[in-house]
């Protein structure tokens, strides 16, 4: 089966790939360096000619709120109307849990890209995935403020980015399941308990302040937004095994 891959050399594309060509299909990596590009439309006809499925992980350059809405209308868009010319029928994408309880204009972007997929006619699934272990260190430097890093006191449950291809490719040889599925890690955190936790193991000296009153993606938090509401699929690595395969 051609699965193509938008955003195929990226940190989740690159592995989604990978797991697809060892269980036999042809997937094929696409982005702008290989001539591909969901903004304009260049190259999309010709990447999804003899195509069954298509992977969005495409992502904007910019996360302003008015750059990242009208990057997935239009990328999504784009996407949509040259799949139903070549006839794919199945459009699989990689949401944020938590994407329409968090008030943040990434979030909302997220969810505009969501209800284009459900509306368009055609077989669709939308895996929505926590964070990744591999964006700790983002996470970390976003909420620091003259040396200090503040996190609030909710609940966290992080994924390796290889259980989150792993799921992807999973769902992208499956059939369309008209239906959102989550993903998570195998363990929960305190939010602030694990950017403490990942600081620490490298050295990093940062204080890590608790913090109620601190924002994520410029949002304030509650509780249950950063983890599964209902049931969830879990990965396999956990968070020390993660750790050790980085050393």
């Amino acid at each position: 089966m051609k699965i193509v891959v938008i955003g195929g050399t990226g940190l989740v594309g690159s592995q989604v790939v990978r797991n697809l060509t060892e269980h036999g299909h042809e997937a094929v990596a696409a982005s702008p360096q290989s001539g591909v590009n969901t903004l304009t439309g260049e190259g999309l006809a010709e990447v999804l000619d003899g195509a069954q499925v298509v992977v969005d992980l495409s992502n904007s350059p910019s996360f302003a709120e008015e750059d990242v809405t009208g990057f997935f209308r239009t990328s999504t868009t784009n996407l949509l109307e040259a799949e139903a010319t070549a006839g794919v029928q199945h459009h699989v994408i990689l949401s944020i849990v938590g994407a329409d309880g968090i008030d943040a204009g990434y979030m909302r972007a997220k969810v505009l890209q969501e209800n284009l997929v459900k509306d368009s006619g055609n077989g669709w699934s939308i895996v929505r995935s926590t964070q990744f272990f591999e964006f700790l260190n983002a996470i970390a430097d976003e909420a620091t403020v003259d040396g200090v890093t503040h996190v609030a006191p909710v609940r966290f449950q992080p994924i390796a980015s290889a259980d989150v291809a792993r799921f992807v490719a999973r769902t992208a040889a499956g059939t369309p399941l008209d239906a959102t599925i989550e993903i998570a890690g195998p363990e929960a955190f305190g939010f602030d308990e694990i950017v403490r936790k990942h600081l620490a193991a490298k050295g990093d000296e940062r204080e890590v302040r608790t913090d109620p009153e601190a924002t994520y993606f410029g949002a304030r938090l509650e509780d249950k937004e950063l983890v599964p509401l209902g049931e969830a699929q879990l990965g396999e690595v956990s968070y020390e095994q993660w750790r050790a395969a980085q050393a």
